[in-house]
């Protein structure tokens, strides 16, 4: 079974997180959810959410690591070297590092995995990338092995995005028929 970690960091934007979370678990991808100091994560909006485990429980056997946006929970990633490191071990293997809102810019960018790629994050926070990659406006880009995510209002194409890259397209499009109740 494809196993897919989810950080969670104080300040997250809730609906980057909780939509994959979500999202996944409907099309039968194992999601861990991983707390970056504490197992009970207090979101940007006062939503509280319960990591499965904590970060020295990290599931390294994961296929793929999501790292959801939100401030001031992207900085406090960036900050942390042991999850930016585990993030560079997971793009050098060539497993799935996906990120969205300011994620890309201050996870990713800091970790210097977006060299020669292709991405997108909030407007604004393009410029906290570093020399690094290719900015994009587009909602969602997939490049190689990262997907990058603009923020909150593409959080559905984001997880659908992750599904299609791990699982199938097909599931991809019917996790979102099925939530959204529109198609596209």
């Amino acid at each position: 079974m494809t196993k897919v970690a989810i950080i969670l960091a104080d300040g997250l934007e809730e609906i980057e997180a909780i939509t994959p979370i979500d999202f996944l678990r409907r099309t039968g991808i194992q999601v861990v959810t991983v707390g970056l100091d504490k197992s009970v994560i207090q979101g940007a909006h006062g939503v509280s959410l319960m990591a499965d485990v904590e970060l020295d429980q990290f599931p390294e056997d994961a296929d793929a690591v999501i790292i959801p946006g939100g401030m001031p929970g992207s900085a406090h990633i960036a900050a942390n070297d042991h999850v930016v490191n585990l993030i560079r071990g997971f793009h050098k293997e060539g497993k799935l590092v996906a990120a969205l809102c300011a994620a890309p810019a201050l996870v990713l960018g800091g970790a210097g995995i977006l060299e020669k790629s292709r991405y997108t994050c909030y407007p604004g926070f393009q410029d906290k990338a570093g020399p690094y990659g290719d900015y994009s406006t587009d909602r969602v880009v997939c490049d190689k092995n990262i997907i990058t995510g603009c923020g909150v209002g593409g959080a559905a194409e984001f997880s659908a995005e992750v599904i299609a890259y791990l699982s199938s397209r097909e599931k991809a499009d019917e996790v979102m028929k099925s939530t959204l109740q529109a198609g596209y």
